[in-house]
């Protein structure tokens, strides 16, 4: 077998530092599940000494009085053994299930700080297997295995010293079997480490597509697909039944060699050991005693070379695990970040040639040399074809993303800074988005509403409801307020989504606001309440919206018009009619029968 590579060592040990940092703060309890181990060792080992005297003393002497003795010691070791086991399994219990805890918390609180790309390149369902099928698994082995390891290698080599006190002659056969029995477990360590990484992988591979299939269940059955999907999802479970099998086999040939090994090496023993007792130079107390010990090491490395292989499938898991904990933050405040709060600059946006192109389509550019200026408390309406980087400006003024070139401010004039040196929390307080698909969460519509702003009481929501006109069909809903939404809200219709949205966003009471054609989802009588809602929100704060409706682009101050991620014309909808050969084909070809649906009169109202 090839030595492994320095880069793999390195890593080894790094992940097992990083592993180790968890165990710091309980150091006193490790350390107590460590006497513990040691003391329950120890008394394993005094038995020994007690089967000894219960057969030269007991037996060959045929005295009741040292045989009373004897079984009253080995009946008193073997309480202090069962109390020190209780110690012992309830601290390292307990370390597994705290540690494997903070792994997930830690491994969660990274996550949710992670750049928006992360998640385009990585599923969804590979990040939950590790953050559940892994971290489960870590307690397990933390929990009960590290400690079956731990115990069998104190014992084994406690058993050794008691062996070469007995007999160093026998001792001599036993420690030559050692290097033999350590063999396997090395050569096959590896192997059962790469396959138990490939396992966990196919298991997130079967859970992802499940995933999927499931939130797409409509799809699948409207087009009939239920039978090609299961025969789809059969082969991902057949592939990880096969990986794991492979797994399994290795495992499986690695205790039989080892335990044919021991035991051939036990046998062995046996036959010198009686040979001595025949020829008077062992008493048969020492060989009974030997034997004793000779079977907890034989014990104990079996354990080990079992327990190898779990702890391999946690050094797999604990990779997976630490590869989570060590993707970069691309999002995260500059050393040089400027100490100045956002909430007291001008609520304005520049974008000050700006080019950009997202991670995943690094030779196509979203935006280009892309200038735009948005005054505080004004309204601004972006119109242009699919894929003009409209989605783009929203995503880079939430900094999600920061731009390749360029530079966006947040401010106006003199009083602006850059968005890289405001702290992304800071800036994200100041912004509030209503999305054409609303995210909602499993949970009901008072936490929905809530998210906005957590700490807003139970009067606030309501008044947010009431302002977005989504009071009257929540009290609708069987429990009101209360009323559980189901995954994604899939309960809610689009325009209830949308209208919940808009009330998270009035209750934040941001001073922007950037808006995805908030009313697309909405009917004609729900859009006209929520279009009022949207002009007193839209008082007095910045306003951003990706137009697709005439109507939300006649309530803007100023429409800008994009196309290939290129600012091509600004102005009002009047004088791009006459400027802009984008935007008329535009309105012709997109708003034309709202346009005509559009009075003189109505014009009068949108202005008031």
């Amino acid at each position: 077998m090839s030595p492994p590579e320095p880069a793999q060592v390195l890593k080894k040990l790094s992940v097992l530092k990083m592993l180790a940092a968890f165990l710091v703060p309980y150091k006193r309890v490790l350390g107590a599940a460590l006497i513990a181990l040691v003391f329950t060792a120890g008394v394993n080992l005094s038995i020994g000494q007690g089967v000894r005297i219960l057969i030269d003393e007991g037996f060959v002497e045929g005295s009741p009085e040292y045989l009373n003795r004897a079984v009253l010691l080995i009946f008193g070791l073997s309480v202090l053994m069962a109390m020190g086991t209780f110690v012992r399994f309830y601290l390292v219990s307990w370390l597994g299930e705290r540690v494997s805890a903070d792994i997930r918390e830690a491994v969660f609180a990274h996550l949710v700080t992670l750049h928006p790309s992360y998640f385009e390149t990585n599923r969804s369902g590979e990040i939950m297997s590790r953050l559940t099928t892994d971290t489960t698994l870590l307690q397990t082995i933390i929990g009960s295995s590290f400690s079956m390891a731990l115990r069998s290698a104190i014992t084994s080599v406690g058993a050794l010293i008691m062996l070469l006190i007995t007999s160093w002659k026998l001792t001599l056969i036993v420690m030559a079997c050692v290097p033999l029995v350590l063999a396997p477990i090395l050569f096959f360590g590896r192997r059962v480490r790469n396959l138990s990484r490939k396992s966990q992988d196919s298991i997130a591979d079967v859970g992802t597509y499940a995933g999927e299939i499931i939130q797409n269940i409509k799809t699948v059955q409207s087009y009939n697909r239920e039978s090609q999907e299961v025969h789809a999802f059969s082969s991902e479970v057949e592939n990880a039944f096969a990986v794991a099998k492979s797994r399994i086999r290795v495992r499986a040939v690695l205790m039989a060699v080892v335990i044919l090994l021991v035991f051939a090496a036990l046998t062995g023993m046996l036959w010198i050991g009686g040979s001595s007792v025949l020829e008077g130079t062992m008493s048969g107390g020492d060989l009974g005693a030997f034997i004793f010990y000779a079977i907890m090491v034989a014990v104990g490395v079996a354990t080990l070379s079992e327990v190898y292989g779990e702890l391999q499938r946690a050094a797999g898991a604990t990779d997976r695990l630490m590869e989570l904990l060590n993707v970069p933050t691309e999002i995260a405040p500059s050393s040089e970040s400027s100490s100045l709060s956002a909430a007291v600059l001008p609520a304005g946006i520049v974008f000050s040639g700006v080019s950009f192109c997202y991670p995943s389509r690094p030779g196509i550019a979203a935006l280009d040399n892309f200038s735009l200026k948005v005054a505080q408390g004004k309204s601004l309406a972006l119109v242009g074809p699919s894929g003009a980087g409209k989605s783009t400006v929203f995503e880079l003024i939430q900094r999600f993303y920061d731009p390749q070139q360029g530079a966006i401010f947040f401010g106006e004039e003199e009083n602006c800074v850059d968005l890289r040196s405001l702290h992304p929390h800071d800036l994200r307080e100041q912004l509030a988005v209503v999305s054409q698909q609303p995210a909602m969460f499993t949970a009901d519509v008072m936490h929905n509403i809530r998210y906005g702003r957590p700490s807003a009481s139970d009067a606030e929501v309501l008044a947010a409801a009431r302002a977005a006109y989504a009071h009257d069909f929540i009290m609708q809903l069987p429990d009101g307020y209360h009323s559980f939404l189901g995954e994604q809200g899939v309960r809610l219709s689009g325009g209830q989504r949308q209208r919940i949205a808009i009330a998270r966003a009035i209750l934040k009471n941001p001073r922007i606001l950037l808006l995805d054609e908030a009313t697309s989802a909405l009917d004609a009588e729900s859009e006209h309440q929520v279009q009022k809602a949207l002009q007193a929100l839209m008082q007095n704060r910045t306003t951003i919206i990706i137009a697709h409706r005439l109507s939300t682009i006649l309530h803007a101050d100023s429409i800008a018009v994009v196309e290939q991620g290129r600012l091509l014309a600004q102005g009002d909808h009047q004088g791009l009619l006459k400027s802009s050969a984008l935007y008329q084909r535009l309105v012709e070809l997109q708003f034309r029968d709202e346009e005509r649906a559009v009075t003189s009169e109505e014009f009068g109202l949108l202005g008031e």
